[in-house]
Order: structure tokens, then sequence, then C-alpha cells
């Protein structure tokens, strides 16, 4: 992940609000977002390279993602693989403070990373380029390949972005749910979702819930390269500076692969829509799947209901 957006009981309807681009080398085989086969309890996608995950979910509310720490020594290789600690973490019984505390006794191993984890009621934050671990307050919060909230251009115009959305959303009526299916405008493609293949998904997205995500895709597919006398300087060079500085980056050989919106309910129910991206932002479809925490369902709630695009 390069861009991590979030809003942690900041919304009375929603503990939390997440969208996230996923940059990585368009070569690097990954698969969309699913349930995993070996560990069914997990929704995400999965890098294929490894058999980590950028961003997940499991069906109990426990949640982390990462990104990686930009400097002009993140080309080195260390012995284990970054994607491994949201993974981990997703399959551990640990609690999250306990789990955290031994990553950063073992963050020699990685390459420097920024790994956020919890669940709806507390999310934490560790970087091994970082002070400790540390409880992340209530509000919206921004991620890229710095510590957390860290003022480059991308995280404060996205962060402006989204504290403005939330305010205009504060009246959204709860579960309008429309009379007919709701489609998120550019997610046509091969993993385009057949809504009318599953009764449940077809009244599943409110018109509330198409705006919030709709407008969350228009925040991720800013292109826009920030001016010069903003931009970081993490040792890559200023025509990479340039070039990493849109929140959506669009390259022949790297660039955003996946755009993530993630919408979890005051009743735990969730809304996962990730949209896939190949070389030069080449859209490539979407998966939308909404679920119910475990945690929170009572037996009288319906089961899962995934919609994938074919």
């Amino acid at each position: 992940m390069c861009l991590i957006l979030f809003a942690h009981q900041a919304h009375r309807n929603y503990p939390l609000i997440l969208a996230a681009n996923r940059d990585e080398a368009y070569a690097r085989p990954a698969a969309p977002a699913a349930f995993w086969d070996d560990h069914p309890q997990i929704y995400g996608g999965r890098d294929l390279e490894k058999g980590g995950t950028w961003l997940g979910l499991t069906r109990c509310g426990r949640m982390a993602a990462v990104t990686n720490y930009r400097n002009r020594n993140a080309g080195r290789t260390a012995p284990l693989s970054r994607g491994a600690l949201v993974s981990g973490f997703l399959t551990s019984d640990s609690d999250t403070e306990t789990y955290l505390e031994r990553v950063k006794a073992q963050g020699g191993q990685y390459n420097g990373f920024i790994l956020i984890a919890g669940d709806l009621e507390a999310l934490y934050w560790l970087s091994n380029r970082g002070p400790g671990v540390a409880r992340i307050p209530p509000g919206v919060h921004g991620l890229s390949n710095h510590l957390l909230n860290t003022p480059w251009p991308k995280i404060k115009r996205s962060k402006q972005a989204m504290e403005a959305l939330l305010l205009s959303i504060e009246e959204m009526p709860d579960n309008a749910h429309p009379s007919s299916p709701t489609l998120l405008p550019g997610g046509e493609g091969r993993f385009a979702a057949q809504m009318d293949c599953h009764p449940f998904m077809q009244n599943s997205i409110s018109a509330g819930e198409a705006e919030l995500a709709a407008k969350l895709f228009e925040l991720l597919s800013d292109r826009s390269e920030a001016p010069d006398d903003e931009l970081p300087d993490t040792g890559v060079g200023l025509q990479r500076e340039r070039e990493l500085s849109p929140i959506f980056i669009n390259g022949d050989r790297y660039g955003t692969r996946a755009s993530t919106v993630m919408l979890v309910d005051k009743d735990g129910d969730v809304l996962y829509i990730e949209r896939g991206f190949g070389a030069g932002g080449k859209p490539l479809g979407e998966v939308a799947t909404r679920f119910r925490l475990e945690n929170l369902t009572s037996s009288t709630m319906p089961g899962d209901q995934a919609a994938v695009r074919a």
C-alpha cells in the first residue's frame, strides 16, 4: 500500500471508513480480494509471490494494513516479507499490542514498514523507523510511505477531502436501500460484479453507501502531481518524487494496482469494494463483497453474500 486513508470512530454510522491505494510493480503477481482458501476467516487481496497481503479483514473484525517506508536504502533486501506482518496479525490469537510488541522486537528483519492493526474498538500503528507501538485516536488519519499522518501533499489533500466528505454525509439516512441494484461508476471489467445474480447484493448497497463509495473512489483516482516546493526529500531524486506524489500513480512498470473502499457500519456490516488496475492505470475490473462480522452477528442475520465480477 502507498496510501491508506481512514476515518476511525469519526462517523455516527460507521466506526471504520477506509480508502486505500496499493502501489506495486505491475509484474508482481497478486490475487484480487476474496476469502482465502487456506484461512477462510480472512478477506483481502493476496501477494502471490510471498503469500502475504497489504490489507485484510477477518470475519471477527481484526483488521491490518501495511505500507513500505520510503528512503534511499529502500532497495535493500531483508529476510522477511512485510506482507507477512498483515497476514500474521489476521491469523494470530494475540491481542494487538502483544502482537505489535513482538513485531517491534523483530523489526530489523524487515525492510522499512508502517503497520496498522486492530479492530473496530482500537487501532494501533507501528513502524520499524518510528518510536514504537502507539494507539491511534479517533478521527481521520492518513498513511503513505512515511510515519502516520506525515504531512506529505497527498496525505494533506486526501485527509481534507475525507473530512469534508464526512461532514457532507452526516445526515445520510440509515439503511436506505434502493429498490434496484446500485452499481458504482468505473467498475466495469473482467471482475465486474453481476449483482443481478446475487439477490441479497441487489438491495444491499444503499443510495447513501453508493454515493459515499463513489466519492471515495473519486478521491483515490486523483492523478495530479504535487508542486515541487511541497515534495518530500526521501532520497530518490526529484523526478521520482514527482512521479510518486499523486494519490493514484500512473506508471508503465510501477503504479497503483488496486483501489479499495471498505465501509464497516455500526451493526458490523462490511462493504468491501476493490478495483484492479494494470500498466498505465488501465482498469481491470472490480470485486464487491458484503458480509457481517461474526462477533456482532445474531443468528437471524443472513450469511455472507458476495458478488464477484467475471
